[in-house]
């Protein structure tokens, strides 16, 4: 793209504040500012007008789970049919990893961090180490695909290979970078960072499958011959990952896609519920539940719409296919965005600013023409490291190591 080429199209968007500091830029910045302008989603920056509309709910109703009692009952069965995928390199591993640990105190990648107590045990490690048991089991390797983002991929390439990837065998991990899209004031109108660079944010963890895509590591799945992809995010140390029991039932459900799901332990406990939306899954957040939805019960007490998702989710190939050419639903959402004023001054608000546009994985499965939702037992597969302190942080998340007899 050259200059007139962008002008028209700012132009036409109104959205020509973009260049205004492009005389004064090197040659670089300057094909970096057009590169960036030329990758632009103009259906994603045009949403904010009307996004009002997208952000509609259709009709909920309960989804049962196949709950760990029945999963107990047809474990041999489950686990055969899962062991025999593997075997048969039918299944692949995605790790959704492009965040930081800011959140933790650690401006690093967030799998860097150090879970050990009296020595060093590192996130990233106790997920390889979760996908090695089941891949030791089966006899045969998960190729294992990982999703950083612009702020750390070469961390997270450099510190798997200083680790020697953990004892995962190298031909089996590969990298990809997860795709940004400009963020926009209220108005719709797009921010700058600085005079040769748009104000950008990845595009959420829906978009996981579009970046393999358009990083050409979809080659890999397709060369192999991949049936199933299990993705997952980097915050629970302890999900187990290509797990033979998750991926039988949900082979055995005829379904195309399953999801790890695990029994709230409140009403208001703050996850996602997976249920149905129009008759298709789809998982409801938190705060979108009604009082009265929250609180519903069976006539044998338990809540109606129980089950939590973990981010823990199996998918054909073939249904992750067809949502290549579909457009996936949008969540713009309000944050603090730093951005450059007119004068060139880099402001930090205090109070969100502008919108942040996301794709989600939820959305996926509500793609999905069906999925059987799998219990989990809490204790001994959920503990995500969100928080600095209290619920769902690195404390809890070793004691709960310490339950399950990990040594820290």
């Amino acid at each position: 793209m050259n200059y007139n080429n962008a002008y028209t199209i700012l132009k036409e968007h109104g959205q020509l504040h973009v260049l205004a500091h492009f005389d004064s830029l090197d040659e670089s910045e300057q094909a970096h500012l057009l590169s960036q302008i030329a990758g632009i989603d103009w259906h994603i920056i045009d949403s904010v007008s009307h996004r009002q509309e997208i952000t509609k709910r259709g009709s909920l109703a309960p989804l049962d789970a196949i709950e760990t009692d029945e999963i107990e009952k047809k474990h041999s069965l489950f686990q055969e049919l899962g062991l025999d995928a593997i075997r048969k390199q039918q299944i692949g591993a995605v790790l959704l990893a492009g965040g930081q640990g800011t959140r933790l105190g650690l401006d690093k990648p967030k799998g860097m961090l150090n879970v050990g107590l009296t020595k060093e045990l590192y996130l990233f490690e106790m997920l390889i180490r979760n996908l090695q048991k089941n891949t030791d089991a089966a006899g045969a390797f998960v190729p294992l695909y990982i999703m950083t983002s612009d702020k750390n991929h070469d961390d997270t390439a450099a510190f798997f290979k200083e680790h020697n990837y953990f004892g995962y065998p190298k031909d089996y991990i590969s990298f990809f970078i997860q795709e940004m899209v400009p963020c926009t004031d209220f108005n719709g109108k797009l921010l700058m960072e600085s005079p040769s660079s748009l104000c950008m944010s990845p595009n959420g963890n829906g978009g996981w499958y579009t970046s393999m895509h358009n990083c050409g590591i979809l080659e890999d799945v397709r060369r192999r011959g991949l049936k199933w992809l299990n993705v997952f995010s980097v915050d629970n140390v302890l999900q187990q990952i290509a797990d033979p029991v998750f991926i039988g039932a949900t082979i055995d459900s005829g379904c195309v896609c399953g999801a790890k799901v695990v029994r709230k332990a409140a009403p208001d406990e703050r996850v996602g519920v997976l249920c149905l939306e129009d008759g298709r899954p789809s998982i409801v957040e938190y705060y979108e539940m009604t009082e009265e939805m929250a609180t519903l019960r069976k006539p044998n007490g338990d809540l109606t719409y129980n089950f939590g998702v973990t981010l823990n989710y199996l998918f054909t190939v073939d249904t992750l296919e067809q949502m290549l050419g579909a457009n996936m639903p949008l969540h713009i959402v309000e944050k603090k965005i730093p951005y450059m004023d007119a004068s060139g001054n880099l402001i930090h608000p205090d109070k969100p600013n502008g919108y942040k546009f996301e794709t989600l994985v939820l959305d996926m499965v509500h793609m999905s023409k069906d999925c059987i939702p799998c219990e989990i037992i809490r204790e001994k597969e959920f503990a995500p490291i969100k928080n600095a302190t209290g619920v769902d942080s690195l404390e809890s998340a070793r004691e709960l190591m310490k339950k399950n007899g990990i040594e820290l």
